[in-house]
């Protein structure tokens, strides 16, 4: 195995159901081995909202009560991963759909009430390289949602970017890996509102001059967090992009 890339998707692309096709259509064609990390949040947003639950976010991170984790595994490890699955066998992708509790392949631990309780949260632990090795060389592509286990019968919810730098981590242990993180916009932007003030490269020093300017903030901070510790402990590269974007060289580099 020469190469592994690991593709993270965002839930803003897998709430528009035309850019999810095109995302499909071109992650099928990606060559070599894969496998891919999905997020869901606003999707299970909008069935918590439903089912008059109520929703909390600190810092882009999702406070998990007893029914908001039903509610994310409903979306998450169901709905969300047995459609896309679905749509990469249609694309001739053979796809398995995934949770870190599946073949003990992931697993992670409740995160500590302190300073904030974000209550059935996870911070992932381990991930199993052989078994992701034995898919990898049986040509089946493994699809993750961000619904972990810690071993001991309690499911978790894990921020999916950490699920895919992880993830990548573990891949790094089999052949050298690249790390993408595909979302609705063309990189990390300057100007969230400008296309074209895509940030070429981030490092350690300067993420932490953007986020004290206020640059980067929310969901991006545990995004950029997550590349640069996967930088930092293996993976090849990690880019930041458009999920258009995917077999092009475009994108925030992450170094």
């Amino acid at each position: 195995m020469e190469r592994i890339t690991v593709v993270k998707i965002g839930g803003n692309v897998i709430d528009n159901p035309a850019a999810l096709a095109r995302f499909v259509e071109r992650f099928a064609a990606l060559p070599g081995a894969k496998i891919l990390i999905h997020g869901g949040g606003k999707l299970a947003t909008r069935l918590a909202e439903r089912l008059e639950l109520e929703v909390q976010m600190v810092d882009g991170r999702r406070i998990t009560d007893k029914g908001t984790l039903d509610v994310v595994t409903m979306v998450y490890a169901g709905l969300v991963n047995k459609q896309l699955v679905a749509s990469l066998q249609a694309a001739g992708c053979n796809a398995l759909g995934l949770s870190g509790a599946d073949g003990n392949v992931v697993t992670a631990r409740r995160r500590a009430p302190q300073p904030i309780d974000f209550g059935f949260v996870g911070d992932i632990e381990r991930v199993d390289p052989e078994l992701l090795r034995r898919l990898l060389e049986a040509g089946i592509v493994p699809v993750f949602c961000a619904i972990m286990h810690d071993g001991r019968g309690s499911l978790l919810n894990c921020n999916a970017d950490s699920v895919a730098s992880a993830v990548a981590l573990g891949a790094a242990r089999i052949a050298p890996t690249d790390l993408v993180f595909c979302f609705e916009k063309r990189g990390v932007l300057r100007d969230p509102d400008n296309d074209a003030s895509v940030i070429p490269q981030i490092t350690a020093a300067s993420f932490d001059e953007l986020r004290s300017a206020g640059v980067v903030s929310r969901g991006m901070l545990p995004k950029i967090e997550n590349a640069l510790r996967a930088v930092a402990d293996g993976v090849r590269s990690v880019v930041i992009k458009h999920a258009d974007d995917l077999l092009a060289e475009q994108g925030t580099v992450i170094r």
